[in-house]
């Protein structure tokens, strides 16, 4: 008997058994942080999972049920295919609903084989499975006959109750008759009264049992409005439409167990059934039990000797013959916990997948995160830096007290990381390795804009209240209402922005839509399937269950990540390799002065990881001289650590300032300058200074990591006075003699760290790639360059950033030129071809065709080159982009005569063919003879004008190759003081979102569209020499200015800045003009809207309101501001005097988005104003 409650005033027996969560995608708002809650709420103990054809929810739905106390029922609601899962034919075949609930783990196994190939062989328009399938996997399972959509409901509103009775008695044959229950709803619909009472009927006749459910889609009856809303998201309407799709009836809720005895009176039996049904369903999970592959080691020798084989004969390779002891004790000492562990199948498989990478010439990067701590993986080239001379702690990665499974994340060359996949597919099973989910979520921004959209709001006004949700990690609306005081007000004065955000509120987090992870890969011992579901994404099979879940459940996750830096790397390694055959980036050491000299000049666009302009400030004030400096400043410049970057500098000039609160942490922190900068190092100060194991340090470094306070408070007794509980015994710092007091304040200062704290093994991973680019760019600029801006092809605006780049080191760009450029961007000299995969409308084999030809000699003209590539992958819209962009310009004719000449010559190709066939005389020797057309009269027309052909090479290649039509504005924009898109669209640029900004530029794109209200808005592509952007004109704007608008047309706008996440910037006019003349007055139209105080200001630069001079605050943020110095004002408000203090010239600053980030974290968000000069 349950406790009697509100919900369940009697005590009876009711389970819901009919749920949609959050996972049934856009059309389920049963919350499961929520769904517990209101199981209570009901007077209920279990309660089922039924999303419609997936599982996506299943295990998070289990552990959030296990912590509530409640009896978790794992389902799925599937599609039963109308004929079999293989019939797709349109208009005939659709699908039935089914509810399959798992009694146990057969029934679990089943249901997942079933849902997995519902997806890999029945998905039509829905995953579907058939009854071929459920004849098969039926075992373990108990089915419901499912909501009005299932196949027995179906037959009754067909008017057929004898096929629905026959349907119902082959599924209770078919899972026997204590496994199958005809399913009883109510919702109020008009088909409820048709098929209740035939169902009841039905029941009485074959004596199968009923069960009463409610197809609940969300958890109260005030949330139906919420589920209009994600149903509206789902298929693009908005809620005003008259033909959106929606719920007839508010009643598809959690009901109460009185509402469901009082819905289903007449049968109260249908209602206790629910119980007897959860009290069948006793599948649990398997956390923690590891499961990976077997591998197979040559020759049949024993896995565990070739792994260490493998180990001891790479120790050689990599340290010489006279290894020092400490690195012998060292890999003797991994072993025998990976072997202990039972990992060493792990790092056999890891190693094989890395060395056929190597193999075939797959670039694979040094290390990713805390394995590049192992010697063992350094050993056997998993990884490639040296965790010795590094100091890289293994037990981070790996250690005898970690519960967890370990993790390898490898690079690879992004353009052949497939691959390595594919190798992976081959020599494991396709079927034993799938890709892993990931989900899309309506983020804080997002969120508000999707319910805008749905509720009809314009997306102007959208747009300004979701601007207000500041951009920031894990930024939340209820976190937005509470730092945003602007957000705040509009939200208590406006009420269409009160039922906004609220509305927001209710689906801000949820999933909404499914997609393959970037990198994560399971492999598993048996097929995929027996262990978790599988869905499609691309026809692709990919697990239902995303990486974490994989990874407590005992799967074998790996990240198989695609770096483009890795290719750019190879590109230009190869490059150099031309002129200089010995040549190998594996080979380089560490202490190149001149790359490190370049560090400290900031000349560090396209290096990896040190291209922000706010990196490259620090790089400046630091100077680095080795490794070590770019390691700490790769783990430093983040939030949160920032703060010790003066302190970091100030150390690394002044090293005799630096102090330690005991001497016992001398050799720890010296290589971060007296600072503690890494995870690592927290580690350590544990176990030498008080004894811990390394697992006990870990446990620390991860509680503090994540704020677990209790753990923390208890950890810190055992830091400072030891512990001598069995199993955790040490002796603490007290014993070791270090003071009570100084213990406390150390171990004060690890907190205030450690959640900041970065694992410093992933860091120099990245700083070992980061000096690679480094290196290469000081020693073969122009092959660096060159394999960069490849690298790049797909984005216009970094391709353009990158050639301005070339131009300040001195290089010079040269054009397409069929005789000359390769596929991709090449060097010769200090020059760099432009590459022919940079040009729209050609096929790679085309490109190919034209580099494999001119072995033979140039071409010579337009009917050469014609001529010899006529057979092969030739089109003539390929050469009209050929024409366009420039690469014929130095065939003796120019563009307009060749485009004139184009059609004669492709329509007598044919004819050439035969001639050659044939002996016939054709065109091309009238012509000319042997020159085939050299002297052939081209048509006598003038070049195009040269804005013409540099809109053509525009319109190619998304560059003006032979010019810019703003070049002649550049001293005027210089003097002017106006951005370039370059600076609009920087990450970290001094520009912030709703800025008002001023940018001149060359009209490239117009495409104009019509508003709900009928109107017409321009989205129009500006461009200047370092790249476009959209600027968004809407109606009023176009009204005014519309005579300023015109591809070709140089024009300037003033607007605000628009920045959204994961979208280029973009603009929204507000003026228009032409474009400026030297005698143009500056623009005033750069202030941000700032508070009240400072509105009446009439200075600029970076404004910090404070309450007083003795604000506890004004340290903390001078220890920000001192990183960036520049050459902008710094302001002061002190609210108690209402006074402004302009800082010394020596403390201005330069602004970028990560100091005011940080700042604003300290200050509060409307605390920090930026007014641009």
């Amino acid at each position: 008997m349950i406790e009697p409650s509100e919900g369940n005033k009697q005590g009876r027996d009711f389970v819901h058994l009919h749920i949609h969560t959050e996972y049934s995608l856009l059309d389920g708002a049963c919350r499961i942080d929520q769904l517990m809650d209101r199981v209570k709420e009901c007077g209920q103990t279990a309660i089922a999972c039924t999303d419609h054809g997936v599982m996506y929810g299943c295990v998070q739905f289990y552990k959030a049920a296990k912590k509530a106390g409640i009896k978790p029922i794992i389902g799925c609601e599937v599609y039963v295919a109308t004929r079999t899962r293989f019939d797709k034919v349109n208009k005939i075949d659709g699908n039935n609903h089914l509810i399959l609930l798992c009694k146990n783990e057969t029934g679990y196994k089943n249901l997942i084989k079933m849902v997995s190939a519902g997806f890999v062989e029945g998905f039509y328009s829905k995953p579907r499975v058939d009854k071929q399938l459920l004849e098969q996997y039926h075992e373990g399972l108990i089915c419901l006959s499912a909501c009005l959509a299932g196949e027995i409901p179906q037959a009754i509103l067909a008017g057929d109750y004898e096929r629905a009775k026959a349907t119902a008695l082959w599924y209770r044959d078919l899972f026997g008759a204590e496994n199958y229950y005809i399913e009883l709803q109510d919702h109020g619909l008009k088909e409820d009264t048709t098929v209740l009472p035939q169902l009841i009927k039905l029941s009485r006749e074959t004596g199968i049992p009923m069960a009463a459910t409610n197809d609940a889609h969300y958890l109260r009856k005030e949330d139906a409005k919420m589920q209009s809303i994600l149903l509206c998201i789902q298929t693009g309407k908005t809620i005003q439409d008259a033909d959106r799709m929606e719920f007839q009836t508010d009643e598809f809720y959690v009901k109460t167990t009185d509402e469901m005895y009082e819905l289903f009176s007449m049968v109260p039996e249908a209602c206790a059934n629910t119980a007897k049904i959860a009290e069948q369903c006793n599948f649990d999970f398997e956390f923690g039990h590891t499961k990976i592959p077997y591998y197979k080691a040559p020759d049949g020798m024993d896995n565990q000797a070739y792994f260490e084989k493998l180990c001891w004969d790479g120790l050689e390779r990599r340290y010489g013959p006279d290894v020092p002891q400490a690195n012998i004790d060292r890999l003797k000492y991994e072993i025998g916990v990976v072997k202990t562990m039972g990992y060493t199948n792990y790092y056999l498989i890891v190693w094989d997948y890395i060395n056929f990478a190597k193999s075939q010439g797959i670039p694979v990067g040094p290390g990713r995160g805390s394995g590049a701590g192992s010697i063992a993986a350094y050993c056997v080239g998993i990884t490639d830096i040296d965790p010795i001379r590094y100091n890289l702690i293994f037990e981070r990665f790996l250690n005898p007290e970690r519960v967890s499974m370990p993790d390898f994340d490898v690079d690879f060359c992004y353009e052949r990381r497939q691959e390595v996949i594919d190798y992976v597919n081959r020599k494991y099973g396709a079927d034993h390795v799938a890709q892993i989910v990931t989900f899309g979520t309506m983020a804080a921004r997002n969120a508000i804009r999707d319910v805008g959209r749905v509720m009809g709001i314009p997306y102007q006004q959208v747009d300004v209240v979701a601007k207000l949700v500041p951009m920031e990690l894990k930024m939340t609306l209820k976190r937005a209402l509470e730092v945003s005081s602007e957000l705040k007000k509009l939200y208590d004065t406006d009420p269409q922005v009160t039922e906004l955000i609220d509305t927001a509120l209710k689906v801000e987090g949820m999933p909404r839509h499914a997609s393959t992870h970037a990198a994560g890969v399971v492999i598993t011992p048996e097929p995929t399937d027996y262990y978790l579901p599988l869905a499609t994404n691309d026809g692709l099979p990919v697990t239902q269950f995303n990486m974490t879940e994989i990874e407590e459940l005992g799967l074998l996750k790996m990240d198989f990540l695609g770096l483009r830096t890795l290719t750019v790397i190879r590109d230009a390694e190869v490059a150099v390799q031309k002129q200089h055959p010995e040549f190998s980036i594996r080979d380089l050491d560490y202490d190149d002065p001149d790359t490190y000299k370049m560090l400290g000049q900031g000349d560090t666009e396209g290096v990896f990881q040190l291209e922000s302009s706010g990196m490259k400030q620090v790089l400046v004030g630091l100077q680095p001289q080795n490794l070590e400096d770019v390691i700490a400043l790769i783990s430093l410049y983040r939030p949160g650590p920032m703060d010790s970057i003066p302190t970091y500098l100030r150390n690394r000039h002044e090293p005799d300032k630096i102090s330690y609160k005991t001497p016992q942490l001398a050799h720890i922190l010296d290589v971060t300058n007296g600072c503690i900068v890494y995870q690592e190092q927290v580690m350590q100060i544990c176990r030498e200074l008080a004894g811990f194991s390394f697992g006990q340090a870990d446990n620390v470094r991860r509680a503090m990591s994540k704020k677990k306070l209790k753990v923390m408070e208890a950890e810190r007794e055992h830091f400072v006075h030891g512990c001598k509980e069995p199993g955790k015994e040490c002796a603490g710092c007290v014993a070791n003699g270090v003071p009570e007091n100084i213990a406390n304040e150390i171990y004060d200062d690890m907190i205030s760290f450690a959640s900041y704290a970065f694992n410093k093994s992933h860091a120099a991973c990245y700083a070992l790639v980061a000096y690679r680019t480094a290196y290469l760019k000081v020693h073969a600029p122009a092959q660096f360059m060159a394999a960069l801006l490849t690298s790049v092809l797909d984005r216009s605006n970094k391709v353009a950033s990158y050639i301005a780049e070339c131009k300040r080191m001195g290089l010079q760009l040269a054009p397409p030129d069929v005789n000359t450029s390769m596929k991709g961007f090449t060097a010769e000299g200090k020059v760099i071809h432009y590459g022919l995969l940079g040009i729209k409308n050609l096929g790679r084999e085309f490109i190919n065709d034209i580099i494999a030809e001119r072995e033979n000699g140039a071409f010579e003209s337009i009917f050469d080159f014609c001529r010899r590539l006529c057979d092969k992958h030739f089109n003539r819209r390929a050469v009209e982009s050929l024409i366009r962009c420039g690469a014929l310009d130095h065939l003796g004719a120019n563009r307009r005569q060749m485009l004139q000449a184009l059609p004669a010559i492709v329509s007598n190709l044919d004819e050439y063919k035969n001639s050659l066939r044939y002996g016939q005389v054709g065109f091309f020797e009238l012509s000319g003879g042997q020159d085939f057309g050299f002297e052939f009269d081209l048509p006598q027309v003038e070049e195009f004008p040269k804005n013409e052909c540099l809109k053509m090479e525009k319109e190619m290649t998304g560059l003006f190759l032979s010019g810019h039509p703003m070049d002649k504005y550049d001293r005027v924009l210089d003097h002017l003081g106006y951005p370039r898109t370059a600076q609009l669209l920087a990450t970290d640029g001094p520009y912030k979102d709703g800025q008002t900004v001023t940018l001149c530029g060359s009209v490239t794109g117009i495409t104009m569209k019509k508003t709900r209200a009928g109107e017409s808005m321009a989205f129009v592509q500006l461009s200047d020499s370092l790249g476009s952007m959209e600027v968004l004109v809407f109606p009023k704007v176009l009204t005014r200015y519309a005579r300023f608008i015109a591809e070709g047309k140089v024009i300037t706008v003033t607007g605000a800045l628009s920045l959204e996440e994961e979208k280029d910037a973009k603009i929204l006019a507000n003026t228009i003009d032409g474009p400026p003349t030297a005698q143009t007055l500056p623009l005033t139209a750069h202030a941000a809207v700032l508070p009240t105080e400072e509105k009446r200001h009439k200075h600029r630069g970076l404004f910090l309101r404070l309450d007083s001079q003795t604000d506890p605050r004004l340290h903390k943020a001078q220890v920000v501001t001192s990183i960036f110095d520049g050459p902008e004002p710094l302001w002061y408000y002190y609210k108690d005097t209402g006074r402004y203090v302009r800082a010394p010239q020596q403390d201005f600053v330069s602004v970028n988005p990560t100091m005011l980030a940080e700042l604003k974290r300290i200050l509060g968000h409307d605390n920090v104003v930026y007014i641009a000069q």
